[in-house]
C-alpha cells in the first residue's frame, strides 16, 4: 500500500479531492490529507498548514499552479517517489524542481488510476 498525501483535500463531497480520498481508502491505502479547512473525510483528518509527514511514497495535487509555490520545498522535503499532477494541475516548473530532487512527477488522474488498477 502507498502511504499518500493529498494537497487541496476539500470536505466538499463534490470536490475530487475528497472522492480521491475515499477511494485510496477504499483500495487501503494510508492517506494524508492537507486543506484550507480542517476536518474528516471518512477516517482520514485533513490538516493545515506544513505538517510533519514521514514515508510519503505519493503526494498527489488537487490545487491549481498558482497555489503549489507555497508547497514547493514543502513536498521536496516530504521525499516523496512521486507526485501526481491531477488535470488542472500541471505545473511544469515544479515538475523540474522535482526532476532535479529525483522524485518522479506523473500527470495523470487518481481516480483513473485507481479505476484501472495503476496506481
Amino acid at each position: 500500500m502507498k502511504k499518500t498525501l493529498v494537497i487541496g483535500a476539500s470536505l466538499n463531497p463534490q470536490r475530487y479531492s475528497n472522492l480521491a480520498i475515499l477511494r485510496l481508502r477504499q483500495y487501503n491505502h494510508p492517506v494524508l490529507a492537507i486543506g484550507l479547512r480542517q476536518g474528516t473525510i471518512g477516517d482520514v483528518i485533513i490538516e493545515t498548514g506544513h505538517p510533519l509527514f514521514n514515508d510519503v511514497d505519493t503526494v498527489t495535487l488537487y490545487i491549481n499552479p498558482e497555489r503549489q509555490t507555497e508547497y514547493y520545498e514543502y513536498i521536496i522535503s516530504l521525499k516523496p517517489l512521486r507526485v501526481i499532477f491531477n488535470p488542472g494541475t500541471e505545473n511544469p516548473g515544479l515538475e523540474k524542481k522535482l526532476t532535479d530532487a529525483g522524485i518522479e512527477s506523473v500527470e495523470a488522474c487518481t481516480l483513473v488510476l485507481l479505476s484501472i488498477k495503476q496506481y
